[in-house]
C-alpha cells in the first residue's frame, strides 16, 4: 500500500511537472517568434490557441491524456506523444492539399470513441491503442494543415499547435491521475461521458 501511494504521488509530480514545461515552452517561444512578426495571426500563438479554443478538438486531445493514464505506465506517456507526431503528419498532408476523406467526421468520432474508452475504462494493448489515437490524430492535424493561412510560417504555426496540444494532454494525464480512488474513477468516467456527448453533438452538426 505504502509503496503504490508513493508511486501515485510520483505519477502526479511527473504530470504536473509535464504541464509546467508545456507552459514555460510556450511562453518561451513566443517572444522567440513575437519580435519577427511570426507569434501572431498565423504564428506560433495562433497555433497555440487553435486546439484549445475548438471544443471539437480539446475534448478528443483531453481523452488521449485520460485514457493514457486509464492505461497506466507506458501508455500514459506514450500516447501524447504518438497523437503530436501522427498529427504532424496529418498536418503535412492538408498543408500539401493531399486529400483525406470525412474529416470533420473523423473529427468528431474522435471525441465520441475516445470518450466512451474512457467513460468503459477500456483496458486495449499499448499497440491498439496508439493505432486507434493515431488514426484520430491524422484527422485533427488535416483540418488544421488546410486551415492554416498563406501568410503563416508554418514552423511557428506549428511549434504553437504541437505545446498547445501537449497541454491538454497534460491535463487529461492530471485529471486520470486520481483513478487511484473511488471517487476519482467516477469523476474520470464522467468526463468520458461528458467527452463523448460533445462529440456526439459535433457528429450530429448540433454543435
Amino acid at each position: 500500500m505504502r509503496r503504490k501511494f508513493i508511486l501515485g504521488v510520483l505519477m502526479q509530480r511527473h504530470a504536473i511537472l509535464y504541464l509546467c514545461l508545456t507552459a514555460a515552452a510556450a511562453f518561451m517561444a513566443g517572444p522567440a517568434f513575437a519580435h519577427t512578426g511570426e507569434g501572431l495571426a498565423g504564428g506560433l500563438m495562433s497555433g497555440f490557441l487553435h486546439p484549445i479554443l475548438g471544443w471539437d478538438h480539446v475534448v478528443a486531445m483531453v481523452a488521449v491524456g485520460l485514457w493514457g493514464a486509464v492505461l497506466g505506465a507506458p501508455a500514459m506517456w506514450l500516447l501524447p506523444v504518438v497523437f503530436p507526431l501522427v498529427m504532424a503528419f496529418g498536418g503535412a498532408l492538408g498543408v500539401m492539399g493531399v486529400p483525406v476523406p470525412a474529416i470533420e467526421t473523423g473529427i468528431a468520432l474522435s471525441g465520441v470513441v475516445l470518450g466512451l474508452l474512457v467513460a468503459f475504462f477500456v483496458k486495449a494493448p499499448l499497440s491498439v491503442a496508439a493505432v486507434i489515437v493515431g488514426a484520430f490524430a491524422i484527422f485533427h492535424g488535416h483540418a488544421h494543415g488546410t486551415e492554416l493561412p498563406e501568410a503563416a510560417n508554418p514552423l511557428a504555426y506549428g511549434v504553437g499547435f504541437v505545446v498547445g496540444t501537449g497541454l491538454l494532454h497534460a491535463i487529461g494525464i492530471g485529471l486520470g491521475l486520481f483513478t487511484g480512488h473511488a471517487a476519482g474513477r467516477a469523476a474520470v468516467r464522467v468526463a468520458g461521458v461528458v467527452i463523448a456527448a460533445v462529440g456526439g453533438l459535433f457528429l450530429a452538426g448540433l454543435a
